[in-house]
C-alpha cells in the first residue's frame, strides 16, 4: 500500500498586509529623517539670526559723534547770571535775576558771552555778575571787561586759572548742511550743559532786532532763552558761532521752530580781542543823519536811490568834508550803494584815520568827496 505523504503548505501573507507594514516602516523612517533635518535647520537658523521663520537683527553698537563733541566742548561752557536790585515807585526794593551762557576763552578766566546777557549789569551799578562752571553749583563773582551792543558781544572775567578753554574753529569754512551742536543753559542753570543737535541751515542771514542788523549763522539746533552766549560747535568740537537769537512766533495759528542764530566766530574774535585789550570798541564814524531812498520815492522825485542826508553833525568828519544837507550818497570806495547798511558795512571795515571816498549826488550831478574817518567814542552815528 503506497504511503501517502502530506506536506504542510505555508500560508501566504496577503498583499494588503505587506503594503501596510511597508507604509508603517517608511513612516517611522521618514519621521526620524524629518526630525534630524529639522533640528539641524533650527541650529543653522539660530546661527544665522532667525528663529521660527522670524528674522532678528543685530545692531552694531557705535558711539554717536555728538558724544565726543559734547565731551570736548562741554567743559568750556559756563552759566552766566546777573542779579540786580532796583527801587520801585514807592521806595521798596525788588531783586531780579537773568541767566545766560558763556564760553571760556582763556585758561586764566576770560569768558565770552552776549552783551544782552549782561546788559543789566552794564547799566546798573548795583547789579552783580556770577559764573557757574560745568558740573558745579558754585557761583563765582565775575567782573565785566567790556561789552559792545552793536555786535551783541561782551567779555567777563573770573579769578580762576587752569580752566578748560574752548577750541576756536573757522566759521568761514562752514557749509550749509554741516553738523551743528549747540551747548548752553536753556532756561537757566537748572538745565546747564544741555546739548542740542542740528545742521547749518544757512550762512550770512541778515537779521534785524532791537534796531540793529546782524549777519548770522542759521541753524535748526534748538536755541532757547538761556542759550544766549553759549557755543555753536562743529563736528570737531570747535566753536564756530556764539548763540544769540531765536526767532519765535506767538501767533496762535503759526508755530515757528528750528530757527536759531549764532554770531560767526570769525566776526566775533576781532571784537573779543579788542574788548580784552582796550575794554571797549572804537569804530570809525562819518557824522551824518540819514534815511534811505527807495525806488518808488526815487522815481516820484526824479532822484537816484541812495542815502539821503537830512542833517550833518557839527565838527564831524562829514562836516569837515563839506557834505551838505540834501546830499544823496550813492557810492563808497568805487562801489554803488543804495542803503545805510551797505554804507556801514564798508565804513566799519575801515579804521579810525582811514580816508574814504563817497560818491554824492548833488545839484543833478555826481561828485566825489573824500572823508577822513574819526572815532565814534564820543559821538555815535
Amino acid at each position: 500500500m503506497a504511503e501517502t505523504l502530506f506536506i504542510k503548505e505555508k500560508k501566504k501573507i496577503p498583499n494588503i498586509v505587506m503594503v501596510i507594514i511597508v507604509a508603517v516602516v517608511c513612516s517611522i523612517l521618514g519621521s526620524l529623517v524629518t526630525y534630524f533635518l529639522l533640528v539641524n535647520k533650527i541650529n543653522v537658523a539660530n546661527n544665522n539670526g532667525t528663529t521660527n521663520n522670524v528674522t532678528t537683527y543685530q545692531i552694531e553698537q557705535t558711539d554717536s559723534p555728538v558724544v565726543a563733541i559734547a565731551k570736548k566742548a562741554g567743559p568750556s561752557i559756563v552759566g552766566v547770571k546777573v542779579q540786580a536790585i532796583s527801587q520801585k515807585i514807592f521806595g521798596s526794593l525788588s531783586e531780579s535775576a537773568s541767566e545766560g551762557s558763556g564760553i571760556i576763552y582763556t585758561e586764566d578766566g576770560y569768558i565770552i558771552t552776549n552783551y544782552h546777557v549782561i546788559s543789566e549789569a552794564m547799566n546798573n551799578s548795583t547789579a552783580k555778575v556770577y559764573v557757574t562752571l560745568p558740573n558745579t553749583d558754585e557761583e563765582i563773582p565775575a567782573t565785566i571787561v567790556g561789552g559792545d551792543s552793536t555786535t551783541d558781544l561782551a567779555v567777563i572775567k573770573i579769578d580762576k586759572t587752569g580752566l578748560t578753554k574752548a577750541e576756536i574753529g573757522k566759521s568761514s569754512e562752514l557749509e550749509v548742511g554741516d553738523l551743528a551742536v549747540a551747548i548752553g543753559n536753556p532756561l537757566g542753570q537748572e538745565f546747564a550743559g544741555s546739548v542740542t543737535v542740528g545742521y547749518i541751515s544757512a550762512l550770512n542771514r541778515t537779521i534785524s532786532t532791537d534796531g540793529r542788523t546782524y549777519k548770522l549763522i542759521q541753524t535748526d539746533a534748538a536755541i532757547n532763552p538761556g542759550n544766549s552766549g553759549g557755543a555753536l560747535v562743529n563736528s570737531q568740537g570747535q566753536v564756530i558761532g556764539i548763540n544769540t537769537v531765536k526767532i519765535s512766533n506767538s501767533s496762535s495759528n503759526t508755530s515757528v521752530e528750528g530757527l536759531g542764530f549764532a554770531i560767526p566766530i570769525d566776526d566775533a574774535i576781532e571784537v573779543i580781542d579788542e574788548l580784552i585789550q582796550n575794554k571797549k570798541i572804537v569804530r570809525p564814524y562819518i557824522g551824518i543823519n540819514s534815511i534811505d531812498i527807495d525806488s518808488i520815492t526815487a522815481k516820484l522825485n526824479n532822484i537816484p536811490e541812495g542815502i539821503y542826508v537830512y542833517s550833518v553833525v557839527t565838527n564831524s568828519p562829514a562836516a569837515k568834508a563839506n557834505i551838505q544837507k540834501g546830499d544823496i550818497i550813492v557810492g563808497i570806495e568805487g562801489k554803488d550803494i543804495k542803503t545805510t547798511e551797505e554804507l556801514n558795512e564798508v565804513k566799519n571795515s575801515k579804521k579810525v584815520g582811514d580816508e574814504i571816498t563817497l560818491k554824492i549826488f548833488r545839484n543833478n550831478q555826481n561828485i566825489d568827496v573824500k572823508v577822513t574817518l574819526e572815532s565814534d567814542e564820543n559821538i555815535q552815528q
